[in-house]
């Protein structure tokens, strides 16, 4: 699986495999035990976890989640050593020990905790994602 496989629902937790297009909108099933199908359709914000960034102070502006993944699975692979509950500000410099440039005024705290959960869920349930070279366009 890649990261253009797995989709996020705004107001949905957790994340989808991208099973297929439909006439009515995308067939998507959850990445966890229940492995629940649903068709995201025009009214459902969904986002591609290849299409979504962090805001940085760089001159770029943002880096790819993708690199941002891969640098935490380097860095700390299975233990992050804190959870999407943590305090925000152990979340906060989690981040930092591994974006130092990630912009604290447009990065919110509840962006990190999705980036944590996002993370556990990859690692147990597509773990290839980490190890995949990046596709040039």
């Amino acid at each position: 699986m890649e990261l253009n496989e797995i989709a996020s629902i705004s107001g949905k937790g957790g994340l989808f495999k991208v099973l297929k297009p439909g006439k009515s909108g995308v067939l998507l099933e959850s990445l966890d035990a229940t492995k629940t199908r649903l068709v995201a359709n025009a009214t459902h914000r969904l986002s591609l976890l290849s299409e979504i960034s962090i805001y940085t102070t760089t001159k770029e502006g943002t880096v790819p989640l993708e690199d941002v993944l891969k640098k935490i699975h380097q860095e700390y692979k299975n233990d992050l050593g804190i959870n999407a509950d943590s305090d925000g500000s152990e979340l906060r410099a989690f981040l930092k020990s591994v974006l130092p440039e990630f912009d604290e005024n447009r990065v919110y705290v509840s962006d990190i905790k999705k980036l944590v959960k996002w993370y556990g869920i990859l690692v147990e349930q597509a773990p290839e994602v980490f190890t995949q070279q990046k596709k040039e366009d």
